[in-house]
Order: structure tokens, then sequence, then C-alpha cells
């Protein structure tokens, strides 16, 4: 089963985004998470209707943020990309018949729950902050570059 990685790849634009001066294009950012601009226009509508990011059109527009990375949560974006499944692993009909199945289905679901509120919590306690105080460690540690047109050139 394919995973999800759009939690993953926004957070990574929105961290490149956070270390640009300017406006970055959805083209920048489509190469960055390997997509289409598309793809980046509709996830970042997202982001845009809960005001994390803003956009302007025309020559020198693109996306920039429009929060402080303090207040922006994992959960923050989970939410906005439209709380993507957690869990790629579930019961194996919803409404079994079988006594048997029905008390896996109550063991497991009772674990998923838990499983997906422990995660959400965490989540909710990891900012961007603390994403670009640890990436900016590791920036001093190797001395490379950050800018999200030559990391990701191709």
């Amino acid at each position: 089963m394919k995973r999800d990685s759009r939690l993953s790849g926004v957070l990574h634009v929105l961290l490149h985004m956070a270390e640009q001066d300017g406006a970055a294009t959805s083209e920048t950012l489509a190469k960055a998470m390997q997509t289409n601009p598309v793809v980046i226009r509709r996830i970042m509508a997202g982001l845009r209707e809960r005001g994390y990011v803003r956009s302007e059109k025309g020559h020198g527009g693109g996306w920039t943020l429009a929060c402080d990375l303090s207040k922006l949560t994992l959960r923050d974006v989970y939410e906005a990309l439209g709380e993507p499944s957690l869990l790629a692993i579930g019961n194996r009909t919803e409404a079994p018949g079988c006594l048997v199945e029905q008390a896996v289905n109550a063991a497991l679901g009772r674990a998923f729950d838990d499983a997906e509120a422990m995660l959400l919590s965490r989540f909710g306690a990891v900012t961007l902050a603390q994403l670009s105080a640890d990436f900016h460690k590791r920036l001093a540690r190797h001395k490379q570059s950050c800018d999200l047109e030559k990391v990701h050139a191709r």
C-alpha cells in the first residue's frame, strides 16, 4: 500500500519557504515535492484558507508564509491537508457477522483509536519553529545550501 506523504512533503516545502526572502512558485515547490505544480496549488489552497500561506499572482508572485512558525503545529498542517488517514492498516470488514471477527475488530479498533489520538497529540505539540531549529542545527554541522532551487535542481 502506498503511503500518503503529503504531510511530510508540505512540511518540507514550508520550511524551505521560511528560509526564502521572496515568494516560491508552484513550479519550484513541485520540484521539491517531486510532483506537479497543479498538485502543489491544490495542497497550498488548503493552507491558504487557514491563513498559513498567501499567494500572489503574476511576475514575481508565488507562495509565502503568512504566519509565525512558532504558532503553526504539525497538527495544523495535517488538518489543512484534510486529515488524511494516519494508519495504513484496518479491519478486514467493518460490520462482520462472525463473533470472532467482531472481537478482533473491537480490540483492533481500540488500539487504532489510541494510536491515532497519541499521534495527533504529538502532532499538536510540535511546531514548525521547532523543525526549523532542528534544521538550522543540521545546517550548521553540514554547511550546505538550503536554497530551494539549488538543493532540488534536477
